[in-house]
């Protein structure tokens, strides 16, 4: 199945609605942190239900906002739920960035990036089209040291890339993307029970779970075009 198929059923079946609840615990405090200006010109890129740039509108005044999905239904969805006018949604390819270079000031990316068919190229595509001191906010739960995460894979049939820590740095940088910043986000609004409720139905002992929430949380890396 492709990511196209794969989101469209997600689309069609509500759950881009759940992905933003979920999302959205540790998205805000990562969003809040990006340096955008009244005016600014920013790319959601893996949007979704288009919850992050209506976000920035919102707090941060960006004066134009895209959000990218590579399924239809997810894009046709986005477009639903909001009628600003400097809001718009765009089916695309992250191979492809159909965006001329210099023309984005920013570009976030929550649980998107791994999707990726060849992300060393979406990262040049980033690279391209960000303006001089333009940054790139990518934002996963998947990677390399959240074990929790692994088993992931399993439940989707799009192949997905899972680096660590260090291997998005490299790649950023080998991308021409300086590093400024990588750390991890903590969800610290999942509420996790008393240890007399554990093993649950998806985890064995309340100590994974701190971990998994408050611990990993997201990993964020923030580039910056030079």
């Amino acid at each position: 199945m492709s990511v196209r198929e794969e989101f469209d059923e997600w689309a069609a079946s509500g759950r881009d609605r759940g992905m933003e609840q979920r999302h959205w615990h540790t998205a805000k405090h990562a969003l809040a942190r990006m340096p955008v200006e009244p005016g600014d010109v920013v790319l959601d890129l893996g949007c979704g239900s288009g919850y992050a740039g209506r976000a920035l509108r919102d707090t941060k005044e960006a004066g134009r906002v895209y959000g990218l999905d590579g399924a239809p239904e997810m894009a046709r969805n986005a477009a639903s739920y909001t009628d600003d006018p400097k809001v718009a949604y765009v089916v695309g390819d992250f191979d492809d960035l159909p965006f001329a270079d210099d023309s984005i000031d920013h570009v976030w990316s929550m649980e998107a990036f791994y999707y990726a068919a060849d992300p060393h190229h979406t990262l040049e595509e980033v690279a391209r089209i960000l303006r001089p001191g333009g940054t790139f906010y990518c934002a996963v739960n998947y990677y390399e040291e959240n074990v929790h995460s692994h088993e992931w894979q399993e439940r989707i049939s799009i192949e997905m890339t899972r680096w660590d820590r260090e291997q998005y740095r490299t790649a950023f940088r080998d991308a021409g993307i300086h590093v400024a910043a990588q750390d991890n986000v903590p969800d610290r609004e999942t509420e996790i029970p008393d240890e007399s409720a554990f093993p649950t139905e998806d985890w064995e002992t309340r100590e994974d779970m701190v971990e998994r929430y408050r611990e990993y949380g997201t990993l964020l890396t923030v580039g910056v075009a030079p």
